[in-house]
């Protein structure tokens, strides 16, 4: 019989390692599919929550805020494309970051529609693959779309501010449990691994929590 596992996903559409997080986990779920029935429940978090809506230079952003040099930035984005490939995600030329709080709302419906996993999987592409604005509701609701669910249904979810509270109320939940980066993993709600992890991690910790048989 198959271990039930419950994976807490807590991630910003911004955050190039989550892209790379969810497809490495969601590789090392493929493998271990005989032995883990896995439901991943996606949370948020903003790495930009103070961004005006037209984003930021990337290269101006990073360099600001963790001290960069435009050679370092460059290095670790052919780094991040390097990882991204070996997991199945293609990276594609990221210029700008953005605000992801509309996005984070959006999501949060899609989780009562139960189609939440496929539209962060539609956004995290259109971001970091296809370079699209995040924050821009046409964006927004082709993601949407994308995945089946109803545009005009997303369309009022954006331009009516709701689940705004409920965001907000998880972002805290999650700063208040000790998240301060991006991805972290919690597994059946207290084992915690954190980062874009290679599937083989991925793969050994899952197999370590399952032969503990606690759910």
């Amino acid at each position: 019989m198959k271990q039930q596992l419950t994976i807490d996903f807590v991630s910003d559409i911004a955050c190039p390692w989550c892209a790379i997080g969810l497809s490495s986990l969601q590789l090392a779920l493929a493998r271990l599919h005989d032995s883990v029935d896995a439901q991943i429940v996606v949370h948020p978090f903003e790495l930009n929550p103070e961004m005006g809506p037209d984003g930021e230079d990337i290269v101006d952003y990073l360099g600001k805020k963790y001290g960069r040099t435009p050679a370092q930035i460059a290095e670790t984005q052919a780094m991040i494309r390097e990882r991204g490939a070996s997991v199945g995600f293609n990276f594609g030329p990221r210029t700008r970051t953005y605000n992801t709080f509309d996005a984070h709302r959006l999501l949060h419906w899609a989780g009562i529609k139960g189609e939440q996993l496929p539209l962060k999987l539609a956004l995290l592409r259109a971001y970091h693959a296809d370079g699209k604005n995040p924050s821009n509701h046409d964006v927004l609701i082709e993601a949407a779309q994308s995945v089946g669910l109803d545009a005009d249904e997303a369309r009022e979810v954006l331009t009516s501010g709701a689940y705004a509270d409920e965001v907000r109320e998880a972002e805290k939940n999650n700063q208040q449990m000790g998240i301060q980066s991006v991805p972290s993993i919690i597994f059946n709600h207290r084992y915690l691994i954190t980062g874009g992890q290679p599937v083989e991690q991925f793969v050994q910790a899952i197999e370590e929590i399952v032969a503990k048989g606690v759910a």
